[in-house]
C-alpha cells in the first residue's frame, strides 16, 4: 500500500508545481486558458513558386544496343529514276590482234574496163544512130592497161557491174543528145546558146555482160564538124563489178 500511496502523492505534487505558474498567470491576466482545440483540416495547395535555377547536368545515359534483327521481306521495285548525265569516256581498250597479211596488189589481174575516145570526123553524125568516135585518147599505154575498143561508136559490156559514162560535145545554137542503153534512151540532154557552146552529160548505169551503150544525135542539133574548133569526147569506165 505504501508505494502506491507514495506514487499518488508524488503525482499530485508535480501537478501542483505545473499548475502554480498557470494560476499566477491567470491571476495577472484575469482569465483561465482553455484546453487546446482539435487541429483543423488541411488547407488548399499553395500557388507555384518561382522557377528555380537550372540544375547541374546529369550523368550521360548509356544507350544499350539491341541484337540485330532478321532481314525483312523484299519490297516491290521502285519507279525508274531520271536519266543520268553522260559519263566520262572510258579508258582505251587494248590493241586488237594483228590481221592477216593482205595479198600483194597486181594491177594486171584487177578487173578493169574503160574507154575514152574523141571524134575527129568532118561530117555530121547520122540521126538516132550510134555516134562514131574514131580516135583513142590514151593510145600509148601498155597493152595490159589499154581500154576497151568501141565498135562503130558502141561500147559492149564485158564485165557485169556498175559503170560511169560522160560526154562533151561542141555545137552551135542548139544541141540535143541521148545516151542509149541497148535500145532504150537512158538520158536526154539539150542545150541552147546564141553562139557556140560545149554541152556535157554523165550517168551511172548497171550493165549485164553483153549489153551496149552508145551516144546518139537527135534532129535537134547543130554539132560542129570542123576539126579545128570541135571538141567531142565519150568516156566510160567500170566503178565496181557485181558478178
Amino acid at each position: 500500500m505504501a508505494p502506491r500511496w507514495l506514487s499518488c502523492s508524488t503525482a499530485v505534487v508535480l501537478l501542483l508545481v505545473h499548475v502554480s505558474p498557470v494560476v499566477t498567470q491567470m491571476s495577472c491576466s484575469g482569465g483561465v486558458p482553455g484546453i487546446p482545440g482539435i487541429p483543423g483540416t488541411h488547407g488548399p495547395n499553395g500557388r507555384d513558386g518561382p522557377k528555380g535555377e537550372k540544375g547541374d547536368p546529369g550523368e550521360a545515359g548509356q544507350s544499350l544496343k539491341g541484337l540485330k534483327g532478321a532481314p525483312g521481306l523484299r519490297g516491290p521495285p521502285g519507279r525508274p529514276g531520271l536519266k543520268g548525265d553522260i559519263g566520262l569516256p572510258g579508258p582505251a581498250g587494248p590493241p586488237g590482234l594483228a590481221g592477216e597479211k593482205g595479198r600483194a596488189f597486181n594491177p594486171s589481174i584487177q578487173q578493169k574496163s574503160f574507154f575514152s575516145y574523141k571524134r575527129l570526123i568532118s561530117h555530121a553524125p547520122e540521126l538516132d544512130t550510134p555516134m562514131h568516135f574514131n580516135s583513142e585518147i590514151l593510145p600509148e599505154m601498155d597493152q595490159q592497161f589499154r581500154g576497151e575498143s568501141l565498135t562503130n561508136g558502141t561500147f559492149t559490156c564485158a564485165i557485169k557491174g556498175v559503170y560511169f559514162f560522160s560526154y562533151h560535145i561542141s555545137a552551135k545554137s542548139r544541141v540535143c543528145l541521148k545516151l542509149v542503153k541497148g535500145s532504150n534512151s537512158h538520158l536526154l540532154m539539150c542545150d541552147t546558146s546564141e553562139g557556140f557552146l560545149v554541152t556535157s552529160g554523165s550517168a551511172v548505169l548497171e550493165l549485164e555482160a553483153g549489153e551496149t551503150v552508145s551516144l546518139q544525135a537527135t534532129r535537134y542539133n547543130n554539132i560542129v564538124t570542123s576539126q579545128t574548133s570541135a571538141s567531142h569526147t565519150f568516156t566510160g569506165f567500170l566503178i565496181f563489178p557485181t558478178s
